[in-house]
């Protein structure tokens, strides 16, 4: 079996500053991997399958320190696209891109993606990358196996667990608690400069079928900073108040 991991690289959300007028400052952030992704990655690490890591993006995230992240966690080898036109994609046109990836492997049996990105956590690059495949999807997934030409994944709902069977190939988005992420030793980060690192130029790009205004952070409110002593009556009106502000 064969799994290709579906990696988001993103700007560092601990350097992205907000200036004055609300817009973001990405100078001094540096690429890293989407939060979510790493416990894709360390899912599918735990698997008896060869794991490879797909990604794409602007010509930023082609760096050393990221690629090295990547393959230090599991990973025997990593197809990456770059192209400067592709900082601004949406999920759907971001799905055509790595559904061509994954065509030119040729192998793949499972693609897994993280529940969401890390910066837009449009939660649809999943299900646009499986439709433009052709291939079931299946979201929410917290546990899964894989067995005779299929996937057996466990969802987790609102009021219950769920467990689907789904044929191969396929498209699966795990949940943050599917897998705790490693941190990579000294000997992983070593051994990931020698494996496979592919990176190729995008090619003919689909058109987005969003558009994007504007990305603004949102105002920062006053704290009305009121301290209680410890009662009932504090807790009925502090409940008052959360309610009064919804």
């Amino acid at each position: 079996m064969k799994i290709a991991v579906a990696v988001k690289i993103v700007p560092d959300d601990k350097d992205i500053l907000a200036t004055a007028d609300g817009s973001l400052d990405y100078s001094k952030a540096k690429p890293s991997i989407s939060t979510y992704d790493l416990n894709a990655l360390e899912a599918a690490a735990r698997t008896d399958a060869e794991v490879v890591a797909i990604t794409a993006g602007p010509t930023f995230i082609d760096e050393s320190k990221v690629k090295k992240s990547i393959l230090a966690r599991g990973v025997s080898e990593l197809y990456m696209t770059t192209d400067d036109a592709l900082a601004d994609t949406d999920a759907f046109a971001t799905a055509a891109v790595l559904a061509n990836v994954v065509e030119k492997i040729g192998d793949i049996d499972l693609v897994l993606c993280g529940d969401g990105s890390a910066d837009i956590y449009a939660q649809q690059v999943d299900v646009q990358l499986a439709s433009r495949l052709g291939w079931p999807v299946v979201n929410a997934v917290a546990k899964f196996d894989s067995g005779e030409g299929v996937v057996i994944a466990e969802r987790v709902l609102e009021d219950e667990i769920e467990t689907v069977e789904v044929s191969l190939p396929a498209v699966v988005s795990v949940t943050p608690d599917i897998a705790i992420p490693r941190i990579p030793g000294m000997k992983d980060i070593l051994s990931a400069g020698k494996k496979p690192m592919n990176t190729c130029a995008a090619g003919l790009l689909t058109k987005n079928a969003i558009e994007t205004v504007d990305v603004k952070a949102p105002k920062q409110a006053d704290r009305k900073r009121i301290v209680k002593e410890a009662s009932e009556q504090a807790i009925v009106e502090f409940a008052a108040a959360i309610k009064a502000a919804l």
